[in-house]
């Protein structure tokens, strides 16, 4: 048994009764929890943008819809991984159109063995995104910074008559000085000046 500090929260989409009582065998609480069962695309629509899964389960087909269209649409809409698992028989029609959205598809039957893999494969997809979106989330708030601190020194250029490079090192050397970041002496300045 594996003791993780993290966990994944699971929504499982299956009408089929066997099913979800051998899938929540595979799924210890200890790395998949809170752990969720639906019966319908409807039910599991109402849900699973509100509550942010990380991994969503679909045993097509379902009594409302098939499923893939559903299954596109979290991971369109979501950073979730979805794992749909549809008859033998739909698999390539199925995987083809759902791959472009990043839906891993599985025929089935499927043994327990390839159930773990796939899960494992999606919880390391999970990892990866994630990192990913803290990345993002990181050159999101420096270019935020940049805009900030541009807006400053127009700003003193503008009113205190400085040249960009005087300005530039007036907001380097106050927040130096005052031991803060260029940004929150640059969110000063525009408030000084927007404020007259």
């Amino acid at each position: 048994m594996v003791f993780s500090d993290h966990t994944y929260s699971v929504l499982v989409v299956s009408s089929g009764e066997k099913f979800n009582n051998s899938i929540q065998k595979l799924l210890p609480s200890n790395q998949y929890w809170p752990l969720m069962f639906v019966k319908t695309v409807e039910d599991a629509r109402r849900i699973v943008f509100d509550k942010g899964f990380d991994i969503v389960i679909i045993n097509a087909p379902l009594p409302d819809d098939f499923g893939s269209r559903f299954a596109a649409d979290v991971c369109d809409r979501s950073e979730a991984g979805v794992l749909l698992l549809v008859g033998n028989e739909f698999y390539d029609e199925v995987y083809y159109k759902a791959i472009e959205h990043g839906v891993m598809t599985m025929a089935k039957p499927i043994t327990e063995g390839s159930l773990r893999q796939a899960l494992g494969f999606i919880c390391a997809a999970s990892e990866r995104i994630k990192r990913i979106i803290q990345k993002q989330d990181t050159v999101n708030d420096k270019i935020e910074e940049m805009r900030i601190v541009n807006k400053a020194k127009w700003l003193l250029i503008d009113h205190a008559h400085m040249t960009e490079p005087d300005a530039h090192r007036f907001i380097e050397k106050k927040a130096m000085d005052d031991r803060c970041s260029k940004r929150l002496v640059a969110e000063h300045i525009i408030s000084q000046y927007e404020e007259k």
